[in-house]
């Protein structure tokens, strides 16, 4: 990855330090990969982790006691089981996000609010700043509470970009506001305080990070602290 870290050429001159300094103890040794999740690099993900096992050897047999030794992330846990070592690293799988097919895995994440205001938009009138959202035919338009403040891409406006309403897609009609989204609810049975699901079982983030071109971790991390949190425990 060349983030933090010693580098291979460093290994020998950290050696000595590390058996001289009698009032410190190495817990662990580990790495993390750099393309586990992309399989045409699956070749380097290999020799990467063949290397960090040799220096983990070699830095427990110069301290003469057993490190714990830990590589995987979650793509890698999916795709390299036979290089789990003596721990694992599951981070975006804890979410329910698998880089694969993980079937097993279960979305605990998301993100929802609820209908605001429900109006009835003419042709040739416009929704949104800009006038992006142009009106061809008599449309029924939601007002959803959330925004790009929220953490809400703007480039999920114009139609590229939905909520699930009912059970069913509403797209985003001109452009995302601050603190409201205008979605085409027409032929959807809805009614105002109804629930919006921005992401979630029936709409996986996943699928946002497609639209977006980009990935879970940017949308998960990019809800801002304004957003409330419910935490269910069993």
């Amino acid at each position: 990855m060349h983030r933090l870290g010693f580098q291979t050429g460093e290994i020998p001159q950290l050696l000595p330090q590390l058996k001289n300094c009698t009032n410190l103890k190495v817990k662990t040794v580990f790495s993390h990969l750099a393309a586990s999740d992309e399989e045409v690099h699956d070749s380097f993900t290999r020799k990467q982790i063949e290397l960090f096992g040799k220096i983990a050897d070699r830095i427990s047999a110069s301290l003469g006691y057993p490190v714990i030794r830990h590589i995987l992330n979650s793509s890698g846990i999916e795709r390299f089981p036979d290089a789990c070592f003596d721990m694992v690293r599951l981070g975006i799988g804890l979410y329910g996000i698998s880089t694969g097919f993980q079937p097993q895995l279960r979305n605990v994440s998301s993100l929802k609010s609820q209908v605001s205001q429900i109006k009835v938009i003419e042709p040739g009138e416009s929704v949104g700043y800009g006038r992006k959202g142009k009106v061809t035919s008599k449309m029924v338009l939601a007002i959803i509470p959330v925004g790009y403040a929220d953490g809400l891409n703007r480039k999920l406006g114009g139609g590229n970009g939905c909520f699930i309403i009912s059970g069913k897609h509403a797209p985003i009609v001109g452009n995302i506001c601050m603190d409201m989204t205008m979605v085409d609810v027409s032929g959807i049975d809805v009614h105002e305080g109804d629930e919006v699901i921005v992401f979630g079982d029936l709409h996986p983030v996943s699928i946002l990070a497609r639209q977006l071109g980009t990935i879970p971790y940017e949308i998960l991390t990019g809800i801002s602290s304004r957003v409330k949190r419910i935490y269910f425990h069993e």
